[in-house]
């Protein structure tokens, strides 16, 4: 097995804001604490033991006891909950949706990510403890981006009715979802253990908040992975003040929007805030709060609260107050002795927009690591490659473009016209100055004439190239096959595949084999060779 790093940036599949964050780019050093690096955590420690209080540490630990007592816990996920008591234990955080069976492949890379970066930092940090947290958004209400996953290709989705809290729904009529799944799967010793994860995660599980902590734990349990649900009362009532500050101040609208109006000078906007960034959630409801002539009234419904209503609703019921995801980070923030927040480019982008409203309601803003990203790829895939030529690096390539690069690299006969342009453009820069020294009105004529002759060029360049790929079919085909293997619908694996497809092949070393292999300060995109 292998290991190969290329740069996020020359992989063309993330932003610019995300490429100049790794890079360390000025533009963005007022969007963020501390980065990602040794002296980076260093900082980190010092800033959030100073202002995480001990007593929120035991608000915590008795919530994570009580929601993890119905499942079978590792010993060391046991000693890790029971270490957060100590004002010396930090917590790595990432997140996700509850998707079916996982979602895509980066689901585990995150989680993956944030156990290895647990590992890097007591090394580095001995007389310290660092617990891998991963936060189930149950709150979360968008059902039609989390009900499916994909497998060889194929859409497998669970079909029922969704309202309000995704973490609620009642895991009926998994047993259809299942029979589809197993036919898939096919009948080898992998396929029978994946089959009885699945039952055991969607038929025996009574809704999907605890259907996706059964199935987390399963596969990350012995890492010591701690798993965390945000709807809880008595962590929500830490989150009182803040809740009541939102209501009555608006404070998250005013802080993001004034970064917003920094940030887009050089970047996109990822989210925008709400006047109110909260829900009001309910058993089967989650839907907004909106400020309307003196009242608060919950959206799509005929709940209304005056302003002192609000808040004694908030004071008595604090669990019905659901954060958005501009509110969701301070949550999370304001309960976990947090260091570190792992997620892909689109969360981290929205992260940014938090600082000034996290320093604003002085809370401890963490440092932000990009998941780990993985290409996998087999010896035999990457003996392919070599035949054709084709770097690691150009596997990133969208297929087009690779497509013609490698045909003129291989073609006898020269496909690039650019020795061409140069002499037509030097001839027209003559014909130009000429222009200028007789009949300006001419320049004119002389510009259409070259702009055309130069689209001439182009158009006979691409036809010619266009001749030569179906004159050599075959190693296009290859090419397309070989890429289409590796990126499925032209994408990145990690966000097409489910983890199922990998665990057919490599059964119960697939995972271990990512713990091994994947540096989550390394920076760079993985290609795992195995």
């Amino acid at each position: 097995m292998k290991v190969h790093y290329i740069p996020f940036r020359d992989t063309g599949y993330f932003s610019n804001l995300i490429c100049d964050y790794l890079d360390k780019k000025s533009s963005l050093k007022n969007f963020y604490q501390n980065y990602p690096n040794i002296e980076g955590f260093k900082s980190q420690i010092k800033l959030k033991q100073d202002s995480f209080k001990s007593e929120k540490r035991e608000i915590l630990v008795n919530a994570l006891t009580k929601q993890n007592k119905n499942i079978d816990i590792s010993a060391l996920t046991t000693k890790n909950i029971n270490h957060l008591k100590k004002p010396n234990t930090f917590t790595i955080t990432t997140g996700h949706q509850l998707n079916i069976f996982t979602g895509p492949l980066y689901f585990l890379y995150k989680i993956i990510t944030a156990i290895n970066l647990t590992k890097t930092l007591k090394k580095e940090f001995p007389s310290y403890n660092f617990v891998p947290v991963y936060w189930m958004a149950t709150e979360d209400h968008d059902f039609d981006e989390i009900n499916y996953f994909n497998l060889k290709g194929k859409k497998i989705a669970w079909n029922t009715e969704s309202s309000g809290a995704v973490g609620r729904l009642k895991t009926t009529g998994f047993d259809v979802v299942f029979e589809e799944f197993s036919k898939l799967l096919g009948n080898s010793e992998n396929a029978a253990y994946l089959k009885e994860l699945f039952k055991n995660t969607y038929i025996k599980q009574y809704n999907l908040a605890s259907a996706m902590r059964y199935l987390v734990n399963e596969l990350f349990g012995t890492y010591g992975l701690v798993i965390i649900d945000g709807d809880d009362i008595e962590l929500k009532k830490q989150f009182i003040p803040t809740i009541k500050d939102e209501l009555l101040h608006k404070t998250s609208f005013k802080e993001v929007t004034a970064t917003n109006n920094k940030l887009e000078e050089n970047y996109n906007i990822q989210v925008n805030p709400r006047e109110i960034n909260l829900f009001y959630i309910n058993k089967y409801l989650r839907e907004r709060i909106i400020f309307k002539k003196n009242q608060y009234i919950v959206n799509n419904t005929n709940i209304v609260f005056s302003k002192s209503e609000i808040l004694k609703e908030v004071s008595e019921h604090p669990e019905r107050f659901s954060p958005n995801v501009i509110m969701r980070p301070l949550y999370q923030e304001t309960i976990l002795p947090n260091l570190c927040y792992i997620g892909g480019g689109g969360e981290l982008a929205y992260w940014f927009q938090l600082k000034k409203y996290f320093d604003t309601v002085n809370v401890t803003f963490p440092i932000l690591l990009l998941r780990s990203s993985v290409l996998l790829i087999t010896e035999k895939q990457r003996t392919k490659s070599s035949k054709l030529h084709i770097s690691l690096q150009e596997l990133f390539l969208k297929q087009d473009q690779l497509i013609s690069k490698k045909i003129k690299e291989i073609s006898e006969i020269k496909i690039d016209f650019s020795t061409q342009k140069e002499f037509l453009q030097q001839q027209f820069n003559e014909l130009k100055e000429l222009a200028k020294q007789t009949d300006i009105s001419f320049l004119g004529a002389v510009n259409a004439q070259e702009k055309k002759q130069l689209n001439g060029l182009d158009y006979l360049e691409k036809r010619l190239l266009r001749a030569q790929k179906r004159k050599l079919s075959a190693i296009v085909e290859r090419i397309k096959i070989l890429q289409d293997d590796l990126f499925p619908n032209q994408s990145l694996e990690e966000r097409t595949r489910n983890f199922s497809e990998m665990y057919l092949k490599l059964g119960n070393q697939f995972i271990p084999m990512l713990i091994d292999t994947m540096q989550p300060l390394q920076l760079e995109f993985s290609v795992i060779e195995y």
